[in-house]
């Protein structure tokens, strides 16, 4: 399906297959064994391929953390207030949450964008771009309009084409929303034959009542809305939340302007699979940073067709996850750039056959 609002991203290229068959070859004469680089030599000509680089470096990388709240919290689906959605965005103003301490270890910026708080916040470095105060309670009735998803997609590419002004060549998705993790559950169930007692988790930790609860919940909210699993748009609009849309948006940006976004956890990869069904050739510029312990994770993975690069046990949500992966992106380069070859290290490369 075409959507008009594509136009103002820009287009998605193909990644540049020169480029990943000199970064094959320059691999391939670095020395160690022949593919014992494992997944950081896939890593590393996946990164060639998005930059048209050999050797590329991002001096310059940014967590982009979306912040919303949810209509469905009304149903009880959190272990937590819907106030902690606030008081989390000013922890991480203050630079005390997980990954304020992760970004600062990985040398990357995080930014964080009000994109449908129900409250009104006032902080010099909060990005103020709220689309609507929240959704609306989507077991009653759609989240948010069509219109409405399409301004937090576009929120998201905005958000993106500043930092890119800014010089920012590599991206990490993140999120704050109470409540998020019932609106990803709807959106995985909606746009594949997944069940919904596969796809819910517990969040931020119901016990066994409140998990029945959460997963009738969504099957009410996908029950009442219909949404049409041929239309991402449709879904996040019928079941999604604002910051899963801004998370769409700074993925299909970052592809636009061919810089690689690193995939966090279980939200994320919702708003991934959303961003791939709009552009299949935007998951060729995902990098998938670790599989969660939320339930459903993994079947989420397998929807978009992509592997994790670790498997932590973490369900911390922010970014965090995505925010380790980038000291794999690192080494990926390193290796690429430092590591010496057969030839300038004067070492005989021997022949395939004897490289054992």
């Amino acid at each position: 399906m075409k959507y008009d609002f594509m136009e103002k991203i820009g287009v998605i290229s193909q990644l540049d297959t020169e480029a990943m068959v000199a970064a094959q070859a320059h691999i391939a004469n670095l020395t160690v064994p022949p593919g014992s680089l494992g997944k950081l030599e896939k890593l590393a000509v996946q990164l060639a391929g998005i930059t048209g680089e050999v050797k590329p470096t991002f001096t310059k990388r940014e967590v982009i953390i979306m912040a919303a709240d949810h209509g469905v919290c009304e149903e009880g689906v959190s272990a937590f207030p819907q106030e902690v959605t606030p008081q989390m965005i000013l922890n991480f103003l203050a630079g005390g949450a997980a990954v304020n301490v992760l970004a600062r270890h990985a040398d990357a910026e995080v930014a964080c964008v009000d994109i449908g708080v129900m409250s009104d916040l006032s902080h010099p470095n909060l990005l103020s771009r709220k689309v609507r105060y929240g959704t609306a309670n989507m077991a009653k009735g759609p989240a948010m309009t069509h219109d409405e998803a399409i301004q937090s997609i576009l929120t998201g590419v905005q958000v993106v084409q500043e930092a890119v002004q800014r010089g920012v060549r590599l991206f990490v998705t993140g999120e704050m929303g109470i409540g998020n993790t019932t609106a990803s559950a709807a959106v995985m169930c909606a746009l594949s034959n997944i069940e919904v007692q596969d796809a819910v988790g517990r969040g931020t930790g119901l016990d066994d009542a409140k998990l029945l609860h959460k997963i009738n919940v969504v099957e009410q909210a996908l029950r009442v809305n219909s949404p049409d699993a041929s239309d991402p748009l449709d879904v996040l609009a019928k079941v999604g939340g604002l910051e899963i849309g801004g998370l769409v948006g700074v993925i299909l940006g970052a592809a636009a302007h061919r810089c690689p976004v690193v995939i966090d956890g279980f939200i994320s990869s919702a708003a991934a699979l959303i961003a791939q069904r709009i552009s299949p050739i935007a998951s060729e510029y995902m990098i998938v940073s670790h599989v969660s312990h939320e339930q459903g994770h993994r079947l989420l993975l397998e929807q978009l067709n992509l592997s994790p690069a670790l498997h932590l046990d973490m369900r911390i949500g922010e970014g965090t996850g995505g925010v380790i992966c980038l000291h794999l992106i690192d080494a990926a380069c390193k290796i690429v750039s430092e590591m010496a070859t057969f030839e300038s290290a004067g070492i005989s490369s021997g022949t395939q056959e004897n490289r054992g």
